[in-house]
């Protein structure tokens, strides 16, 4: 996705979601179908204030000690802050106190643990829950193996305070969008089958990112998460 290296947070997004409704049309859908999740990780507390200004309510973070350093500058806004990256299970509690959805368990040990740090909060409310799938056999990636997926979902849907909504996948890096197309459909394959098996709504698909979330769309995505084309290049991580 093209922009400029002057251009604001707010006219990036505006640039984003011109194009998240071209390709909701073009699929054939309307453009309210899909939120839009700003990928805010290695950007200041003031990068995410900009874009809630703008009209950005959804912000995905990779790191739990990153966002808790952001969180105490934005505690005025009424964000939903999602953890996106891979989450160990010793960091679990302290996830399920800074974020209201994490999008990237993996692993049933995960699971419980997040199962019992919410219901260790007062609020009584469910802490929502991806599963993320490793699709496309990288190792630097995370994920529950295609094949183990269903399993997993079995144990995690029983989880009185995890709401398990759906999936997730981050699918290897393709110069062409296109040819990412085929995990983005298998992705929507395996929810499919897993409604069917779960006898339960799994309403969130969570895939596609800035350069090929047009494809997502086209294969269903519900949930897009778009970094660069919204904050602009990463800031190194110190």
């Amino acid at each position: 996705m093209m922009m400029s290296e002057n251009s604001t947070i707010r006219e990036n997004l505006e640039r984003v979601r011109e194009q998240l409704a071209e390709a909701a049309r073009r699929a054939g859908r309307q453009p309210e179908e899909i939120r839009l999740i700003g990928v805010s990780k290695t950007h200041p507390a003031e990068a995410v204030r900009e874009a809630y200004e703008a009209g950005l309510r959804h912000f995905g973070e990779n790191r739990v000690q990153e966002w808790e350093g952001k969180l105490p500058r934005l505690t005025d806004l009424q964000g939903t802050w999602h953890l996106i990256g891979h989450l160990q299970s010793n960091k679990a509690a302290r996830a399920a106190k800074a974020f209201h959805s994490v999008d990237s368990v993996d692993d049933w040990s995960l699971a419980q643990r997040l199962d019992r740090a919410q219901g260790e909060k007062k609020s009584g409310e469910k802490l929502r829950v991806l599963l993320e799938v490793h699709m496309g056999g990288e190792e630097s990636k995370s994920g529950v193996n295609e094949e183990e997926l269903p399993a997993l979902a079995e144990r995690i849907v029983m989880c009185e305070r995890l709401d398990m909504a759906g999936l997730m996948c981050i699918p290897p890096f393709q110069e062409n969008p296109e040819e990412a197309r085929p995990f983005f459909a298998a992705l929507r394959g395996h929810r499919d089958s897993l409604e069917k098996r779960l006898g339960r709504k799994l309403p969130v698909l969570s895939m596609g990112m800035s350069h090929d979330f047009a494809a997502a769309i086209q294969e269903g995505a519900t949930e897009i998460r778009v970094g660069t084309a919204i904050f602009g290049a990463r800031a190194k991580v110190v």
